[in-house]
């Protein structure tokens, strides 16, 4: 399959994203309130000398979890331990990852909603008393053991804070919710991935980039990338406005940030559904992807935009909708 500028996930050659992440939190570009209230919590907690709170931190793909993870991690001068919910599928592999950890370290689960719900039951006494409780061996001779955990922060991420249990969301000491960026912190962004790669970008372009980018930084560092090798291969690789503009065309990205796959989501409901209302999996079905991705990563930023509307019957495509794809 090919590359998707738009994805909920790192790519393989995302690793570039980590040449460009902010080590601190005053390096943290937007998400102004969740990072200065981290910053206060992170200081009071080093103030006590005590770990931090669990931090749960959801929204949609791309927005820095990952990122904000790694900066707490840092600030708190403890080493992070990364996995993610899926990759977690047994009791053996949760107390494996456990207890690795070091006093003050910092474990990060990417998907946290995708772990497997007995496997959260027994992160419950982790969170809470630092213990593991694990039942061993075979039903005739299985046995419980309460292996003693260092004291640790988790950092867990979701782009579906709806699907987490109540129990284990209520284990959180810090609950924090991203929200888009906006055009002048995603051209701040730009500009910073600009310095950090050595690719010059003028300023009109930074912000024709971040107007394209949906509100989201993973997306605003993979069209820059882009935009770059256009700008190497048709000019002298600086980036201007004009070779922003043909390089985002080319890549079938407008002025809304929307692309191929908004399109044909869009008028798949106006045509197959007449503007709907239509439900996730027959509208997913119809354009051949995945319910969890439409719902994850295109739907927010649509239904931010006013693309869409999600009624109690299902997905309703709205004026400006139409206006701007043009439909009568």
């Amino acid at each position: 399959m090919d590359e998707r500028i738009i994805s909920n996930h790192e790519l393989k050659e995302d690793t570039f994203e980590g040449s460009i992440r902010p080590d601190s939190i005053d390096e943290y570009i937007g998400q102004t309130e969740v990072k200065e209230n981290l910053n206060i919590f992170m200081k009071a907690a080093k103030m006590r000398e005590e770990v931090l709170d669990h931090v749960l931190l959801y929204g949609p793909p791309g927005l820095g979890k990952t990122t904000l993870a790694y900066i707490i991690a840092n600030e708190m001068g403890s080493n992070i331990k990364t996995t993610s919910g899926p990759a977690i599928e047994k009791s053996g592999d949760l107390a494996a990852i456990l207890s690795t950890l070091e006093p003050g370290d910092v474990l990060f689960i990417d998907e946290i909603h995708r772990m497997p719900r007995f496997i959260e039951e027994i992160l419950y006494s982790a969170m809470e008393d630092f213990t593991l409780d694990i039942i061993v061996g075979s039903e005739s001779s299985s046995r419980s053991i309460k292996i003693d955990l260092p004291p640790f922060t988790l950092v867990g991420a979701t782009t579906r804070v709806g699907d987490l249990t109540g129990p284990l969301r209520d284990r959180f000491g810090i609950i924090s919710k991203l929200n888009f960026y906006t055009v002048d912190e995603l051209k701040d962004i730009v500009l910073r991935t600009s310095r950090v790669l050595e690719s010059e970008i003028s300023e009109d372009a930074a912000i024709e980039l971040a107007r394209r980018s949906r509100g989201t930084p993973r997306v605003a560092n993979r069209l820059f990338k882009r935009v770059r090798d256009y700008a190497l291969v048709m000019g002298s690789g600086y980036i201007d406005l004009k070779i922003t503009k043909i390089a985002l065309d080319k890549l079938k990205v407008d002025e809304f940030g929307l692309d191929a796959t908004d399109y044909n989501l869009l008028e798949s409901i106006i045509e197959k559904f007449n503007g709907g209302p239509v439900g996730i999996d027959a509208l997913a079905a119809s354009i051949g992807e995945e319910a969890g991705t439409i719902e994850d990563v295109y739907e927010p930023y649509l239904l931010q935009n006013g693309f869409l509307k999600r009624t109690s019957r299902g997905r309703v495509v709205t004026e400006k909708a139409y206006k701007h794809l043009r439909k009568e």
